[in-house]
């Protein structure tokens, strides 16, 4: 062992040796403690398991008490169904006898009531005197007077308040429309006065022992009058255009100064030339004056041919300006649409410049040819409805039909002749004298009113609103008027006696 490498080897051998020997003794440790916990875990898993299998078992247990009672239920659910089956059975048989013995109770009542009906039937008749079909016919008629006479006083009672509220609020909405739109009203009359510039110039009219005005008035056929009145001159003529091309004449001529035949003739020409001109300039005046615009062109020119039509002595233009004004100031107290109503007001009496061309009534006429140059359906028929040759089917419709009857019956607005009056009043008296049971028709207030007598024997009460009524419509139909006609209907009953 002298030998020190020798040394080394036994000593490195050694402990290679005991590092061996501590780590088998370090595995056998780990083993041991291994083995342990496995033999733990194995009787961890024994208790769960054998606890798992008691639960088990438990569970089994309980499905099996289950599983009986749950025959047991099913058993008694089938014995159940069985008796419900029956009872219901039962109950269908009973009702079925039940519906057969109520049926038989109903047949034998039913029965026993015709019995009593007709041994009552027949014992009314015979204190009656009258037949069943009698009775019955004699019920629907007293049933059928008594429900006219409550429509009749219905009608009364709501015709009574629509007058008490509507009358006051018609009054005031006509009255300011009246007096916002106060015009002059004066009829036309067949002459024209045209002042002097100076008192020479009534001699230049007359001319050298008179040629002058022989020249005028065999060219325009107008009679001139220079002493009527001082400080002017009077033309003459019952045709209105003629009328008007012979004071445009003059007026010219009085502006040049120079009056003879030829200056004459070479005027009149003038005046006849620029005919159409002032047409059209009178059409639209109008319009502008009314507040209108967008009208057709041949609207424009047939509206300022009206300027020399009168109706009843009263301008036919001037009379639809106002009455476009008139209606427009109706409508907005109203609520209406203005500018349809003022429109349809404007053009309402159109067709009358047309009537002597065309075949119809001016409303017929007026208001096809509105339709053909673009004008609204219901500017249409305000104007075709304004004489009610058809059916107003607008409210703006009724408002030209009323600012119509307002601006011919203002006062001194229109004049009619004395036997054309006569006839009118006449015809009126005659139309209503007509209706059965009218024994007197009286008309006054110059025709705006009629008051009709009836026999108290043939019209009774009630049917004194029917009366008026049909009275009134078969005026709006068959007569022609200005204005409004007020029918009143009376009846009265007088008894008398002689005390000897």
């Amino acid at each position: 062992m002298d030998d020190p490498g020798a040394l080394a080897t036994v000593v490195g051998l050694l402990g290679a040796c005991l590092v061996a020997l501590v780590l088998v003794l370090v595995a056998r440790r780990e083993a041991g403690l291994q083995r342990a916990q496995a033999a733990q875990d194995v009787a961890a898993i024994k208790d769960e398991a054998r606890a798992l299998r008691a639960d088990a078992e438990r569970r089994d247990v309980r499905t099996a008490e289950r599983e009986q009672t749950l025959a047991a239920d099913r058993a008694e659910v089938e014995e159940l169904q069985k008796t419900t089956r029956a009872r219901a059975d039962s109950a269908a048989h009973e009702q079925r006898e039940a519906s057969r013995l109520r049926d038989e109770i109903d047949r034998d009542v039913a029965r026993r009531i015709a019995e009593v009906d007709r041994a009552a039937i027949a014992e009314l008749e015979a204190i009656s005197g009258m037949t069943a079909e009698d009775a019955r016919a004699e019920l629907a008629r007293r049933i059928t007077t008594q429900a006219e006479n409550d429509a009749a006083a219905q009608v009364r009672r709501a015709e009574a308040q629509a007058r008490r509220t509507a009358d006051a609020r018609a009054r005031r909405i006509i009255t300011t429309a009246v007096q916002r739109l106060a015009v002059a009203t004066s009829s036309q009359s067949a002459i024209t006065v045209l002042p002097l510039p100076s008192d020479e110039m009534k001699g230049r009219i007359i001319g050298k022992e008179g040629r002058n005005i022989r020249s005028f008035e065999a060219l325009t056929g107008v009679n001139v009058l220079v002493d009527d009145q001082p400080d002017s001159v009077v033309l003459s003529c019952y045709d209105p255009e003629r009328r008007e091309i012979a004071q445009v004449t003059l007026e010219a001529l009085m502006a040049d100064g120079r009056i003879h035949p030829q200056r004459i003739e070479q005027a009149y020409g003038d005046a006849l030339a620029s005919a159409e001109e002032r047409t059209e300039a009178a059409g639209h005046d109008a319009a502008e004056r009314v507040g209108i615009a967008g009208l057709h062109p041949t609207l424009v020119r047939t509206l300022g041919r009206l300027r020399l039509r009168t109706s009843y002595g009263q301008n036919v233009l001037e009379h639809l300006i106002e009455t476009g004004l008139l209606a427009a100031a109706l409508a907005a107290e109203v609520g209406a649409d203005v500018e349809v109503t003022r429109r349809g007001a404007f053009l309402h009496d159109l067709g009358k410049a047309l009537t002597s061309q065309l075949p119809g009534t001016h409303a017929a006429v007026g208001a096809d040819l509105a339709r053909r140059h673009g004008e609204s359906p219901a500017v249409v028929n305000a104007i075709a409805a304004h004489h009610d040759e058809v059916p107003p089917e607008t409210v703006e419709a009724v408002l030209v039909q009323v600012a119509d009857a307002i601006s011919a019956a203002r006062p001194g607005a229109r004049r009619e002749e004395l036997d054309q009056y006569v006839e009118r009043i006449d015809k009126l008296e005659q139309l209503v004298a007509a209706h059965a049971g009218v024994r007197r028709a009286l008309a006054m207030s110059a025709g705006r009113e009629v008051r009709v007598v009836v026999e108290p024997s043939e019209v009774d009460d009630y049917a004194l609103p029917q009366l008026a009524v049909a009275i009134a419509r078969h005026i709006e139909s068959d007569l022609a008027y200005p204005g409004e006609i007020k029918v009143t209907v009376i009846r009265e009953i007088r008894a008398s006696a002689t005390a000897g």
